[in-house]
């Protein structure tokens, strides 16, 4: 065992160990980072009318942010599938926290976890999906309501494609919660970033702004805890949940900006007659 794989399973090891502590530690820098995040790019993300910036440095503005979440989460994703193929030190280190997770995580704990987990099953977020979307085509938004359906529905073909690709096994363990199919990468994790980021998109267009953060943070704390419950089920290996969250994010990246480039090119194309959207940003 090289040096570096030894010092990794050795942190692995540390983190499974305070992994409650680090959860809610993590949870928390990850809501500040959101709100401080939020308020740096707020000025892009309001209503067009009351934006400083001209429309083409408005709309460019919004798709290098789009364009760097793509390129972030693909990163990610595949440096950790190229770990995956160079070697034990990975696994080990997976399998070295999913180890002291079992044994220093409280009971009550891993119950909690594994009712909150259930807000990112399939049935959760397909039932979430046809509520949203009969809800946007009754309010007359039929073309947000068919990007909400796309974003969805091409997140769970994507994951189930990319897990045939790497075939990876999942944790095996005594636990309370069991889970079939392969690992990688963590469906839930994905689904939860798309469909909840989604949401969040969504809802920003009907809040007032007064509310707006706090939907930002909520669909961050969603996300996150639906991703962290899998890790402390043990269903998943750590890396699966990062690889998932990831993908997700590139994904749901791929599907705002798609979605804001249809409407501006909708609003261009109805230029001279009554706007077509007059949904905010």
């Amino acid at each position: 065992m090289t040096e570096h794989a030894g010092w990794l399973i050795a942190a692995a090891a540390w983190v499974g160990a305070h992994a409650l502590a680090l959860f809610f530690l993590g949870l928390l820098l990850l809501l500040l980072a959101a709100a401080l995040a939020w308020r740096l790019l707020r000025r892009w993300l309001v209503p067009h009318q009351a934006s400083t910036l001209t429309p083409p440095v408005f709309l460019l503005t919004r798709v290098v942010v789009g364009f760097g979440l793509l390129v972030g989460g693909a990163w990610a994703f595949a440096e950790i599938a190229e770990a995956l193929g160079g070697g034990p030190a990975l696994g080990q280190a997976d399998q070295a926290l999913a180890d002291q997770i079992g044994r220093h995580v409280p009971p009550g704990a891993i119950q909690a976890f594994a009712l909150l987990t259930h807000l990112g099953d399939a049935v959760t977020l397909i039932t979430l999906c046809i509520a949203v979307a009969a809800l946007l085509v009754w309010r007359g938004r039929r073309w947000l309501a068919l990007g909400w359906v796309l974003a969805l529905v091409g997140n769970g073909v994507l994951n189930p494609t990319l897990k045939q690709v790497f075939a990876r096994a999942r944790p095996v363990h005594d636990a309370i919660y069991s889970a079939p199919g392969y690992s990688f990468p963590s469906g839930h994790s994905s689904g939860a970033v798309v469909a909840y980021g989604m949401l969040a998109y969504v809802l920003l267009r009907f809040v007032p702004q007064r509310w707006h953060l706090a939907v930002v943070l909520c669909a961050v704390a969603l996300a996150f805890t639906v991703a962290c419950s899998r890790v402390f089920l043990r269903v998943h290996f750590a890396s699966d949940v990062v690889a998932g969250l990831a993908s997700g994010l590139a994904w749901l990246a791929v599907c705002v900006v798609s979605i804001e480039l249809t409407r501006q090119y909708r609003q261009r194309a109805s230029a001279g007659a009554a706007p077509i959207d007059q949904e905010r940003p």
